[in-house]
């Protein structure tokens, strides 16, 4: 949603008080904690449940009863420090599925993917890997997306990137990992920098693109990477998809959906002009007059993907906002008032949530008033698990992306 005078600089969200949005958000985010993940030199967190407890000695387990990790050891940079890692893995039944290195001068961290025996513990893998001289291990658990090898995931990236300036973000994220990534304004640095758990990189809309990912270093492969497709986006200018997609609403009138970007600020601002005062405070929730300065911040591709309707005339009657939130995504929806009820507000949730799954997001929230039983029947409508958070007023409704397709419109 629209920002508070404290974030307006660095990202897009709501005129809730960001301590307050983060209390209300808290319970919700906790389970990152108890995410299956590592620090260098700690115990990695354990799989599950031994499914060989209890069964007899000598007794084999299910065949297909495997697991998939992630995996990063530093070895000492010296002949036959890889062998070593790979006979011990070798030695414990673990597949090795891919394996990237990145040279750090006298030492190298070695990246694998690896499918193990579901039998085998995570500190047991560590202890195996730290044998072997290993050391700062770090790991957490993989799934199918991982498998496609490095270069053809990176190509993939560049290619969704040198369509839309929107995907730039999204494509650092799943090249990196794990990682928060905010969009600075200000000046632009002429070169970036790597820092341990941070990279900080020229952002070719202005400024700077800051990344952490605070439970493992980046190296200079990985910054490489990262700046290489900063570079491509530099290059190639602003730009977004132009399809136009025609919709018949169930009251017969017709409207096209498009995307959305800064040169829609005026056709916006018109639009706000035609809201009444009840419309923009439920949108913005907080002082009506600021609402105006929230849109250029809002267009921006840097923060996310904006849906614009237009009706028949040409006229900008609604805006749907997908806002890349650091790890969370936020949808926000702004339908002007003569065109309510009509359902643009539920085809707009529905072509955000569906982009944000496309991105890989695990859930999307929508922040509104207790009050606002419009916006909640809208989540609703989506047909997906949800979550509701209540504090002084704020509502923070959560939809889970789950594999299923979103409800039907």
């Amino acid at each position: 949603m629209a920002d508070d005078a404290a974030a307006k600089t660095t990202r897009p969200s709501t005129v809730v008080p960001r301590p307050l949005r983060r209390a209300v958000l808290a319970a919700r985010t906790r389970w990152q904690a108890c995410r299956p993940h590592g620090t260098p030199g700690a115990p990695l967190p354990p799989a599950g449940p031994d499914p060989d407890a209890g069964r007899p000695t000598g007794q084999p387990g299910p065949a297909a009863a495997t697991a998939l990790w992630r995996v990063r050891t530093t070895v000492r940079e010296e002949p036959g420090s890889l062998a070593r890692v790979c006979a011990a893995l070798a030695a414990g039944q673990v597949d090795i599925l891919a394996l990237q290195t990145h040279p750090l001068g006298d030492r190298t961290v070695d990246e694998f993917l690896l499918r193990t025996p579901a039998s085998l513990a995570p500190d047991e893998l560590r202890r195996m890997l730290t044998a072997a001289g290993g050391s700062a291990t770090w790991a957490e658990r993989a799934d199918a997306h991982d498998l496609v090898d490095t270069p053809t995931r990176v190509l993939g990236l560049a290619a969704r990137t040198a369509v839309d300036s929107a995907e730039l973000p999204l494509a650092l994220r799943r090249l990196l990992g794990r990682c928060t990534i905010r969009s600075v304004p200000g000046d632009t640095p002429q070169a970036g920098t790597l820092e341990g758990t941070s990279l900080r990189l020229p952002d070719p809309a202005g400024g700077e693109i800051v990344v952490e990912r605070h439970h493992v270093p980046f190296t200079p492969t990985e910054y490489a990477r990262a700046q290489a497709l900063v570079e491509l986006d530099a290059r190639l200018g602003r730009r977004a998809p132009r399809d136009r997609d025609a919709l018949l609403l169930p009251a017969g009138q017709p409207v096209t959906i498009r995307r959305a970007g800064e040169e829609d600020l005026e056709a916006a601002l018109a639009m706000h002009c035609r809201c009444s005062q009840r419309t923009l405070g439920s949108r913005y929730h907080g002082p009506v007059k600021d609402a105006d300065g929230y849109l250029r911040h809002l267009l921006s591709p840097r923060f996310g993907r904006t849906l614009a309707v237009e009706s028949a005339a040409g006229e900008l009657v609604a805006l749907g906002h997908l806002l890349w939130d650091g790890d969370e995504t936020e949808a926000a929806l702004l339908v002007e008032d003569a065109w309510q009820r009509r359902g643009i507000g539920s085809e707009l949730l529905r072509r955000l949530t569906g982009m944000a799954r496309e991105a890989g997001s695990e859930s999307v929230y929508a922040v509104t008033q207790a009050s606002n039983t419009g916006m909640v029947a809208t989540m609703r409508g989506l047909g997906l698990p949800l979550d509701y958070q209540v504090e002084e007023g704020t509502l923070v409704v959560t939809a889970t992306l789950t594999p299923a397709a979103v409800a039907p419109h």
